[in-house]
């Protein structure tokens, strides 16, 4: 089993940055795929970006923007967001596919994070 734990979630202006990172433990995380999503108030849940030992994956409204990343030292992966605008607002949350499908589909992902709360203000 694989716990998954967000943080670094918070206030910021829009053009501002955050980083958010997700402790995974229970298991290593090197060999599986990992990615980040996003669910804004009143939307589904959205793909944001993937990372696996191949590359990474950017869904197009973060590209250029966000920049995802792994420390297999620390078992963390890590979403680097920049130029943040309102429309990024949304409840983030990490995944974990141990069988490295890096898909931009929920139900290939097996772990969840809690979710970390965004909100980037005009």
């Amino acid at each position: 089993q694989v716990r998954l734990v967000e943080s670094g979630g918070g206030l910021v202006q829009a053009g501002g940055s955050l980083r958010l990172s997700c402790a995974a433990s229970g298991r290593t995380i090197s060999s599986y795929a990992m990615a980040w999503f996003r669910q804004a108030p009143g939307k589904e849940r959205e793909f944001v970006a993937a990372i696996r030992w191949s590359g990474a994956n950017y869904a197009d409204f973060v590209k250029g923007r966000f920049t995802i990343s792994r420390d297999n030292a620390k078992n963390t992966v890590y979403l680097q967001m920049n130029s943040l605008n309102v429309e990024d607002t949304a409840v983030y949350y990490c995944a974990a596919d141990p069988y490295n499908s890096y898909t931009v589909v929920q139900a290939d992902y097996d772990y969840w994070g809690q979710g970390t709360q965004v909100t980037v203000s005009r």
